[in-house]
């Protein structure tokens, strides 16, 4: 930021929320507040979901495994750019222009946030192949091509919002927090349009679609085996539900995560529509579904930890390793850290 524009907010700081600014304080106290928390959670968040699928073997058992690291990464990257407007709001100068930063943070939160909705779409793809073609499923879908499908995520997310750079419209309101985004950078219908197209609209569809299906086809197989078993009386029906369609569970887990993700991000995508059709904008409803959708980077790390068994030993056995270093740290006696040896049983 240049310096007229520090004088100014050094006298009034410009804050999204009216009522947000006191006397007393100048910078915008609730914003940064706000921030700040979200910012720790997420990095936090992500940092634990790193190391946990890391440590725990069995939750790379499946496939899906590679997006929800993806997704983990990325939700981490939102984090730590989440920093940025943090500084900003401190007042802490930054190395490039205003305009500059918040089209760069806008820009590149909006690619994260693409790469995590394109991560949950290709996860339901993937968990649609294993129900529906179980005996084909392991040579259609292979680590290479899985490597291959993340990364043109990560292109195609890169492609659609670099439009925006060439003042082609908005991708966001991300960057508000600056003053130049939300004064100076206004949406256009036209590349809203565009992007519901070929991002929103299809990976809402795809969601839809696949987990209709595995849900119907796992009913249909659970009611002919418990029809099966009720004619043979052999097995009780939960049994048979789990061999009918032993992936319900996980997928379970999946739709938990995936219906978070969207129920975050309707009113932000909604808020977006109307606001670039209509061209009337509220400060206080882009920040509030702006980082309400945000806040979904951290939402992941608590589905899994209630959902997920594995997971959750997985995170028992962090937390103890953690523990156990610490332990060793404070050890006064050499011989009983080179006893202990490295911890190397970082395993589920």
């Amino acid at each position: 930021m240049n310096s007229t524009l520090d004088g100014n907010q050094s006298s009034h700081p410009f804050c999204l929320l009216a009522f947000d600014y006191l006397e007393t304080v100048s910078f915008c106290l609730l914003e940064v507040l706000i921030i700040v928390f979200l910012t720790v959670l997420i990095i936090s968040g992500n940092i634990i979901v790193i190391f946990v699928f890391h440590c725990a073997p069995l939750l790379n058992h499946h496939t899906t495994s590679y997006f929800i690291q993806t997704m983990a990464y990325a939700d981490l990257l939102v984090g730590v750019s989440c920093l940025v407007p943090s500084l900003s709001l401190l007042h802490y100068s930054l190395p490039l222009e205003e305009s500059l930063t918040c089209q760069i943070f806008g820009f590149a939160v909006s690619v994260l946030k693409s790469v995590s909705m394109a991560s949950l779409a290709c996860i339901s793809i993937d968990r649609y192949i294993a129900i529906t073609k179980p005996l084909t499923y392991n040579t259609l879908v292979t680590p290479w091509r899985l490597r291959l499908c993340i990364f043109l995520i990560w292109l195609y997310s890169t492609l659609i919002f670099l439009p925006s750079f060439f003042h082609w419209g908005k991708p966001g309101y991300h960057g508000d927090v600056f003053q130049w985004c939300a004064e100076s950078w206004h949406t256009d219908p036209y590349f809203t349009l565009f992007i519901v197209i070929m991002l929103y609209a299809p990976a809402a569809l795809i969601v839809c679609f696949t987990y209709f299906n595995i849900f119907r086809i796992c009913q249909q197989h659970t009611k002919e085996i418990s029809e099966r078993q009720a004619r043979f009386s052999s097995q009780s029906g939960e049994n048979g539900e789990e061999q009918a369609c032993p992936d319900k569970r996980y997928a379970m887990v999946l739709f938990r995560i995936t219906s978070v993700f969207y129920v975050l991000w309707l009113p932000y995508i909604i808020y977006f529509l109307l606001e670039s059709s209509t061209g009337h904008s509220n400060r206080f409803v882009s920040f509030l579904t702006t980082w309400l959708a945000i806040s979904n980077s951290f939402c992941n790390c608590v589905i899994y930890s209630l959902s997920n068994s594995v997971f959750q030993r997985g995170l028992k056995r962090l937390s103890g390793a953690v523990c156990t270093c610490a332990s060793q740290t404070t050890d006064k006696d050499p011989y009983t850290v080179r006893s202990k040896g490295p911890l190397n049983g970082c395993h589920v």
